[in-house]
Parts: C-alpha cells; sequence; structure tokens
C-alpha cells in the first residue's frame, strides 16, 4: 500500500481538483483507497467460510450457532473463534465457490477465544499470515467474513487502538487476552472468527467480539498466538499452568519500596482450596511481588508465567504478609477445563 500523507485539508475548489495528500487529488486518495480494500477482498474472500455449528440432542442435530472461518493450509484446517464452535463438535463450512464441506473441531481454547476446525476435503485456499505487533494506530484493516453465507462481506476502517485487554474463560477459569486489536472496521453478526487483515491482505487478528456500534475487537496474531493455533493442531488443546489465586495489582507500602523500588504488586483475594498455591499456605491478602525471580505487578504477569514449562517445576515466590517477606515454594499444576455443554 503507498504511505500517503496529509499536507493540504483546504477548501474544496470547483474549479481545480483538491489536493489532499501528497501528489494526489482528492479523488485520486479515494481511488487509491478503494483499490486496496478491493484488492485485500480479492485476496481474501476464497479463503473465509461460513461456518455453521450443530449441536447433537437427545431430538437429533440442531442448529447452534453460526460464524466465520479462514482457512489456515490446504488440506483443510480453518482457524475461527472458540466462541463460534463452543459446545459442538462438527458442523459445515461454506466457501464462496459454492462448496459445503463437512468440519469436524480439532482443538478450541476459549481462554483465547481460538479454535480451529478442518474440513474433509483438501484444495483450499489459505490465507497468509501477518504480524500484528507490526500494527499502528491509524493503520488501514480490512475485516472479512462469510456470516451466514454471504460470502465476502467486506468492511474498512482503521486501527484505533492497542494493547487492549479482553475477557476470555470457560466455567472453571477466567484469563486475560492480551494486545487485543481495536478497530473501527464495522463487524455484522456471524464475522466472529473471521479475517482482519492489513492492506497487503496479511491476517493480523481473528475478529472475535463487538463492542459497540461501528467498533470491533480482534485476537491478534502473533508469536503467542501462532504457538496456540500449532499447539490445537497437534494436540487438540493449549496446556497451561495453574496457581489457584485471585488477585489484583496494588501499590507496594512504602516499606517494602526500598529493596523492591516504587512499582505494584498483586494481592491476593483469594485462593482456591485444594491448588497449588493453598498447598504451598498462600493467603488471602499476602501480596504476590516477585515469581522465579521475575517482578510481578499485575494478574496479567502472573498469567504470562503460567506456560506449560511450568507445570511441574518448583517455582520460587517473594510474598508480604504484613511485615515479613515470606518466601514461598509453589509447583504449577495443569489446568483443566470441562467446557462440555
Amino acid at each position: 500500500m503507498t504511505s500517503l500523507r496529509l499536507i493540504d485539508g483546504g477548501a474544496a475548489d470547483t474549479a481545480q481538483p483538491r489536493t489532499t495528500f501528497e501528489g494526489l487529488s482528492e479523488e485520486e486518495a479515494l481511488d487509491a483507497y478503494s483499490r486496496t480494500v478491493a484488492g485485500v477482498a480479492e485476496r481474501l474472500a476464497p479463503a473465509v467460510a461460513s461456518l455453521r455449528v450443530d449441536r447433537r440432542t437427545r431430538r437429533g442435530r440442531v442448529a447452534a450457532g453460526a460464524g466465520s472461518g479462514v482457512a489456515l493450509s490446504a488440506d483443510g484446517y480453518l482457524l475461527t473463534s472458540a466462541h463460534v464452535v463452543a459446545g459442538s463438535r462438527d458442523g459445515r463450512a461454506g466457501f464462496g465457490d459454492g462448496r459445503e464441506l463437512p468440519f469436524e473441531v480439532v482443538g478450541s481454547d476459549p481462554l483465547s477465544d481460538l479454535a480451529v476446525v478442518r474440513t474433509n476435503a483438501g484444495g483450499l485456499e489459505p490465507a497468509a499470515l501477518g504480524e500484528a505487533d507490526d500494527l499502528r494506530v491509524g493503520q488501514l484493516v480490512v475485516a472479512i467474513g462469510n456470516p451466514n453465507g454471504f460470502g465476502g462481506s467486506v468492511t474498512a476502517g482503521v486501527v484505533s487502538g492497542l494493547g487492549r485487554a479482553l475477557p476470555a474463560g470457560s466455567r472453571r477459569a477466567v484469563r486475560i487476552i492480551d494486545n487485543v486489536i481495536q478497530t473501527d472496521a464495522a463487524l455484522n453478526p456471524g464475522n466472529s472468527g473471521g479475517a482482519l487483515a492489513d492492506g497487503a491482505g496479511r491476517v493480523v487478528g481473528v475478529n472475535t467480539a463487538v463492542a459497540g456500534v461501528g467498533l470491533g475487537l480482534a485476537v491478534p496474531i502473533n508469536p503467542a498466538t501462532r504457538s496456540i493455533i500449532a499447539s490445537l493442531i497437534n494436540e487438540g488443546r493449549v496446556r497451561r499452568a495453574y496457581l489457584g489465586i485471585a488477585g489484583g495489582p496494588r501499590p507496594l507500602p512504602p516499606r517494602a519500596r526500598p529493596r523492591f523500588g516504587e512499582r505494584s504488586a498483586v494481592e491476593v483475594v483469594e485462593v482456591v482450596p485444594g491448588s497449588p498455591a493453598d498447598r504451598a499456605r498462600v493467603r488471602p491478602e499476602d501480596v504476590i511481588v516477585e515469581l522465579d525471580g521475575r517482578p510481578i505487578e499485575s494478574a496479567a504477569d502472573l498469567q504470562r508465567a503460567m506456560v506449560a514449562e511450568a507445570i511441574g517445576k518448583p517455582v520460587k515466590a517473594l510474598a508480604l504478609r504484613g511485615e515479613v517477606v515470606e518466601e514461598l515454594e509453589l509447583v504449577p499444576e495443569e489446568l483443566e477445563l470441562d467446557d462440555s455443554a
């Protein structure tokens, strides 16, 4: 996409074309914008499918929901939102060329709101994945979905915010999705699971929620989510460690600042009975300052430390308990989710 710089926003002149971007008239600038959006749509539309999700009941199979999906590979893998396929094992994927293909859910991760499904046929046109960490506020993005079979539903806008946080969860756990993309590219019903693309047609996010009129959110495509997608494809699940602590940030008290600095830590609000934190004798009102030698300033810092590699490995935590700094040893367990409907 050509980089355009605003240099003149003067009043309209009916005699001569108004110059709005360097070297381009208003008409030329709009045409360049239109060509970019149309090019992204043409490139990605064949990779975006309409997903109709079924659920088995005592009365047979019933429709349970709908959304969109994005082809990841020619041999049938598609990426979508976990909430689109929640409580279901299969459904049908409809493509813009008229094909209707049954699919099975390969893996779903409600804590990132990502899922992978696979059709029983090849020959898909996969989308190219981009890098959300390279996005800038104000950058053009295009949202493409296939809501209810209306293929190639396209809206365009700009990145209006980066680094947003989005709660996601299951019946047993709640987690924060980091670095969510906020965009003003409007999302239509059924667009969840569709593609958010940059001007080059690379998928930089998966549309996951509508936060208001004209406002959408997307789970980013970055190294963390690429790892989640790979785990869903290879293992059908995502392994995470678990401590059993609920807490929130609070400033460190003055007495602790000479040692730990002027920053925040995490005050424990609740300890899950029988959890690793409970066995390590973590108590409500403890203030977690460090974990495994790394500063802990927010619940997100604790969350990021709970990777699969931490399962079963002892970690040392420093916690303020009244006037005393306690050294505690915790052994994280694997977080088990039960999201069966």
